[in-house]
């Protein structure tokens, strides 16, 4: 193969990615998942996605997670938070997993 996998996806995005680590909070969207929290740190983004390692096994393709990003606290009025897509999950070194989000839509709360 001539092309590397990180070009593969690079062809397949609509936006291009920054590299910011900022914490963001997932949390699967399906009461069918088993429930979890996990606030990993971004390794990039675009409009249209996110890329984090995490140490949780429970992510999976297709799976759809509640995804606030960036985030600070649980009562921060400025965490935005969306409804995401996993694509991709991928085993990496030492016990950790690369997982990118495909961001559907924005949740908007009023109270």
């Amino acid at each position: 193969m001539s092309e590397t996998l990180e070009q593969q996806f690079a062809q397949k995005r609509r936006s291009r990615r920054a590299k910011i680590a900022r914490p963001l909070r997932v949390r699967p969207s399906d009461p069918k998942d088993q429930h979890f929290e996990d606030l990993p740190i971004s390794i990039n983004a675009s409009k249209e996605g996110i890329y984090f390692t995490s140490r949780r096994e429970k992510y999976y393709k297709g799976m759809r997670v509640f995804v606030t990003f960036p985030f600070s606290s649980a009562h921060d009025p400025m965490n935005c938070e969306y409804v995401g897509e996993i694509v991709r999950v991928e085993k990496l070194p030492n016990s950790k997993y690369g997982v990118a989000v495909h961001l559907l839509m924005t949740v908007n709360y009023t109270g």
